[in-house]
């Protein structure tokens, strides 16, 4: 069976899209005039991160990505990986401090009053939680045949992608910061999960859903090998970007941990 390879072109999508692009791009064009360090509180590889975030949003929402992932379970993985990951993190890589600051307050008031959901453990469980309920086979083949279902599956993985990575990577200084060891202590408690969740698709026994047990073969790609496949790219995924952010995330602590030590030896607190 041919793949039926669309550009779907959600209306709604789009003009989200250009929504944020115009917002941020406003912004970030405001900074770099009015600062007196626009290579530093705006720099261009900051727009670059964020111009990304919303072509990778575009490329798993409207892209023929989404026409194969109603065909390929592998698909559909790809589209849920780049919603819980990919895209959050580039989009809050696109933000400094000076640019947030239009927000900061209403950020930290919202932070005050939603209490125990501002901390970390309910990113963790949000993160886990979503992208578990969403792969029962039950709930996973409702969200595909059902479109409102289906959107708020990707709202949802926008959402708790988005807390996730907010707690490791936001310029704002929160008062729940993870500090040490925290940042991998966060990161395994999730990646390990997930990638386990992965692995038990990978090593499945049988198919597990009966949506794309029931479509016509794309590719030859048989039920059971297209779910395999899924399994291993959640798998890898997870390992992947658990590698790199906590490589960027130790080099931005060495980072701040040298100027806080030029800080002190400028006003002789050493």
């Amino acid at each position: 069976m041919r793949a039926n390879i669309i550009w779907t072109l959600s209306p709604g999508v789009l003009i989200g899209a250009a929504l944020a692009a115009g917002i941020y791009g406003r912004r970030w064009r405001q900074v770099r005039r009015e600062s007196a360090r626009p290579g530093a509180e705006a720099p261009v590889w900051r727009l670059g991160c964020f111009a990304a975030a919303v072509l990778v949003a575009l490329a798993a929402l409207v892209s023929p990505l989404d026409s194969l992932a109603d065909q390929l379970f592998f698909m559909h993985m790809v589209q849920h990986m780049l919603l819980l990951d990919v895209v959050p993190i580039l989009a809050i890589a696109g933000f400094t401090k000076v640019l947030l600051r239009p927000v900061t307050r209403l950020v930290r008031g919202i932070e005050h009053r939603a209490g125990a959901l501002a901390h970390p453990a309910f990113a963790v469980l949000l993160y886990v939680g979503v992208i578990w309920a969403w792969h029962v086979p039950s709930a996973y083949d409702f969200a595909v045949r059902h479109p409102f279902a289906h959107v708020l599956e990707h709202a949802s993985f926008l959402l708790a992608g988005s807390l996730y990575w907010w707690h490791l990577l936001s310029p704002i200084r929160g008062r729940l910061r993870l500090n040490g060891m925290g940042p991998v202590l966060y990161m395994a408690s999730t990646k390990l999960f997930v990638g386990a969740l992965g692995m038990g698709l990978a090593f499945a026994p049988a198919a597990l859903y009966p949506y794309y047990e029931h479509l016509g073969r794309v590719w030859g790609i048989s039920a059971g090998d297209d779910q395999s496949l899924a399994g291993l790219i959640m798998a890898v995924e997870q390992s992947l970007v658990m590698g790199i952010a906590l490589v960027v995330l130790f080099m931005r602590a060495l980072s701040e941990s040298e100027r806080e030590q030029q800080r002190r030896e400028r006003y002789g607190l050493v």
